[in-house]
C-alpha cells in the first residue's frame, strides 16, 4: 500500500468543486493514476482526520489545445485521475494549507 502523500496529489479548486463542498460535503482531489478507491479513502482519512463515506473516481481525458505561435500547432493537456470524496455533513476539511 502506498503512503497517503503519494496517493493524493492536490485538491482541485473550481467553481463547481466549491459548490459541491458547500452544499454536499464532497471534496475533489487529483490522485495518482494507479490509486484504488480503498487507497484514496485511507489517504484522506490519514491526512485530514475525517471519516470518508464514499469515493467516486474518474479519469479526465486529455483535450486538444492550440499552441500560440507563428505556425498553427496543436498539443494536448495531460490526463489525470480525479476523486470526489464524500464526508459526513458535520465534518469539514481545511484545504487552505494544502
Amino acid at each position: 500500500m502506498k503512503r497517503p502523500e503519494e496517493v493524493i496529489i492536490r485538491p482541485i479548486i473550481t467553481e463547481k468543486s466549491n459548490r459541491l463542498m458547500e452544499d454536499h460535503k464532497k471534496y475533489t482531489f487529483e490522485v495518482a493514476m494507479d490509486a484504488t478507491k480503498h487507497e484514496i479513502k485511507h489517504a484522506v482519512e490519514k491526512l485530514f482526520g475525517v471519516k470518508v463515506l464514499k469515493v467516486n473516481t474518474l479519469i479526465v481525458k486529455p483535450r486538444k489545445k492550440r499552441i500560440i505561435g507563428k505556425f498553427r500547432r496543436y498539443g494536448y493537456t495531460r490526463a489525470y485521475k480525479k476523486a470526489i470524496v464524500t464526508i459526513p455533513p458535520d465534518k469539514e476539511i481545511d484545504l487552505t494549507g494544502v
